[in-house]
């Protein structure tokens, strides 16, 4: 990949698009400062705090970080994560309740 040379145009391009994303998150950084000037009741304000810091964490991965060009990797890992989170949830209903009843009165 070393070998493969960019044409004027094309670093124009990739040039255009990190400008962008970064204006991107000047502005979501200002709704930030923004949301914190207005008094909204904690969990909502709570809950658009998340949206925007996931908003701004994912135009980071996905752009500078190059992750937009990786989605096999990404729905790998994704799968692999919901794989075993449906694990996690499903083997304590596979152990009968009475094995957790010794362990409580012990």
């Amino acid at each position: 990949m070393a070998s493969e040379h960019m044409t004027v145009e094309e670093v124009k391009k990739h040039t255009r698009v990190y400008w962008v994303i970064f204006g991107c998150l000047l502005a979501l950084t200002a709704v930030t400062v923004g949301i914190s000037y207005i008094h909204l009741p904690f969990t909502f304000a709570v809950i658009l705090a998340l949206v925007v810091a996931s908003t701004k964490a994912s135009l980071v991965g996905l752009y500078f970080m190059h992750l937009i060009s990786e989605k096999t990797a990404i729905y790998l890992t994704l799968l692999l994560t919901a794989v075993l989170f449906v694990f996690l949830i499903v083997i304590p209903w596979m152990i009968p309740f009475e094995t957790y009843r010794g362990w409580i009165v012990s």
